[in-house]
């Protein structure tokens, strides 16, 4: 499917972006993987690189090194230390950082995306991580019972995700350059089995998804079956947002 694509994956040492590295890795495209540190491995279909997401230098430099990709996938997540405190204790500083650190970067990336598709006029599919909280308010029972919580930043940043990618595919307005928001439910990443329970309680059955259970989707949008698929929000969460 993405047979000599050249896919540049930000935050590719995250749970999401290990599981998109190696689905490309096996749909045959060729990966950049590229995050805030790195264990300098390299293969014939991998080539990794440091790069802090939140500075425009770092991408930029990314871009002039790989002038020819054909794709970017946007997996990483920075946050502060304070990230994860309940609503009602959130400095405004603290959720200020956040949003500029997750959703800045990306206004970044795209705005550096737009101006490397305008001066090579090669196509370019841009694919970003929202999530089921950037579409609907939290179901804050399925916490209950454990010292989770859904963060206020998360779900502020995750719905500006969405609205990014359409204004600027609609800026854009070029059929080569799309770009488009995977939104996944939740991940299972070690959480207490009473959150397990009633997360699933909340699907169609299967419950939490693995990091790879949204690499079709991805790889999907990046490649050529996709065309003229832009500005959209791609859902995979089993049912929950029903």
């Amino acid at each position: 499917m993405l047979s000599g694509k050249t896919i540049l994956v930000l935050g590719a040492k995250g749970l999401i972006g290990q599981a998109v590295v190696q689905h490309i890795a096996q749909k045959n495209g060729r990966v950049i993987a590229a995050d805030i540190t790195s264990d300098e491995s390299t293969s014939a279909k991998v080539i990794t690189h440091v790069c802090d997401i939140t500075s425009e230098t770092d991408i930029g430099q990314l871009l002039t090194q790989y002038p020819n990709i054909d794709g970017i996938v946007n997996c990483a997540y920075p946050r502060n230390s304070q990230y994860g405190t309940d609503a009602l204790e959130v400095s405004t500083s603290s959720f200020n950082e956040n949003v500029a650190l997750q959703l800045g970067s990306c206004f970044s990336l795209l705005k550096l995306a737009a101006r490397h598709f305008k001066s090579r006029q090669k196509p370019l599919s841009v694919v970003l991580l929202s999530s089921i909280y950037g579409i609907k308010a939290p179901d804050f029972s399925i916490y209950e019972g454990t010292s989770m919580t859904m963060p206020v930043e998360y779900a502020a940043v995750k719905s500006g995700l969405i609205h990014l990618a359409k204004y600027f595919s609609k800026y854009i307005n070029d059929s080569d350059f799309r770009v488009n928001c995977v939104s996944p439910g939740g991940i299972e990443n070690g959480q207490p089995e009473t959150f397990l329970n009633a997360y699933k309680s909340k699907t169609l059955g299967h419950g939490m998804l693995s990091a790879k259970d949204i690499c079709g989707s991805i790889t999907f949008l990046l490649s050529d079956e996709a065309n003229y698929i832009n500005g959209t929000n791609l859902t995979i969460d089993d049912g929950f947002t029903l």
